[in-house]
């Protein structure tokens, strides 16, 4: 589904130039989820507007569903960490305004409904919790009915309790929905809850340091499991490894 060969992005030119990815290659299957998780500033979010058709490769190639990526792909969809709701739209603007971009059709009303929006539609989002600002924010990306769906910290700055319901409804949509998968995160135990398998990236420029295998990904209580806190405790040892 997902091929990036030998990637490498660059910012800027001359002594200003910022490596922020070099040769990096990965696979990502038709259905999978994967984390990716490094140090802040390792090009993980640049891997992913790579992946959205919003910056160009500087070296390399990346391809979706066996075709080269050039410009914004439309059967893939970008959460962004703050959602990125517009303040003066309501909540059925703002999870329509994909659709409307791209200049397609279609009612969010059933999306709104699944993520536990119904009743909210002509809302603003200042009158939304954090968390259900998040969710108006995967609205407007399933909306789209994507094969792909990227997702840049969704659940940053959240409080324990709001980050485990949504990390719980992600799980559940990619059960049902069946996309294909790749997050971005800091949280380490985000990563291993969500990911069938972990890339863990070097400082900058961002290179994959190891892929982790996460074969209990999505079994009931798993975040209650000796098998999660091993894994979490692997993967700490290797973002250690990977930054000394």
């Amino acid at each position: 589904m997902i091929e990036v060969r030998k990637l490498s992005v660059a910012y800027g030119a001359g002594r200003r130039q910022v490596l922020a990815l070099s040769e990096v290659d990965l696979e990502v299957g038709e259905g999978e989820f994967v984390a990716v998780v490094g140090p802040s500033g390792c090009g993980k979010s640049t891997l992913l507007y790579v992946l959205d058709g919003l910056v160009p490769p500087t070296v390399g190639a990346v391809k979706i569903g066996g075709e080269e990526v050039r410009g914004i792909p439309r059967d893939v969809a970008l959460i962004l960490q703050d959602a990125g709701l517009l303040p003066w739209k309501t909540v059925q603007q703002n999870a329509a305004l994909a659709l409307r971009i791209q200049g397609r059709k279609g009612d969010v009303r059933g999306v709104l409904k699944q993520l536990g929006l119904a009743g909210f539609e002509r809302r603003f989002p200042g009158e939304l919790s954090e968390g259900m600002r998040r969710r108006v924010g995967i609205a407007r990306a399933l909306a789209l009915h994507p094969t792909v769906l990227l997702m840049d910290e969704p659940m940053a700055n959240l409080d324990s309790l709001t980050r485990e319901r949504i990390q719980n409804l992600i799980l559940e949509l990619w059960q049902r929905l069946k996309f294909t998968a790749v997050l971005v995160t800091h949280d380490i135990e985000e990563a291993v809850f969500l990911g069938q398998r972990v890339f863990v990236f070097t400082p900058r420029p961002g290179k994959i340091a190891e892929v982790v295998d996460n074969p209990d990904m999505g079994q009931v209580d798993y975040r209650d499991s000796e098998a999660f806190r091993a894994r979490v405790h692997h993967l700490r040892e290797v973002l250690v490894g990977s930054a000394a």
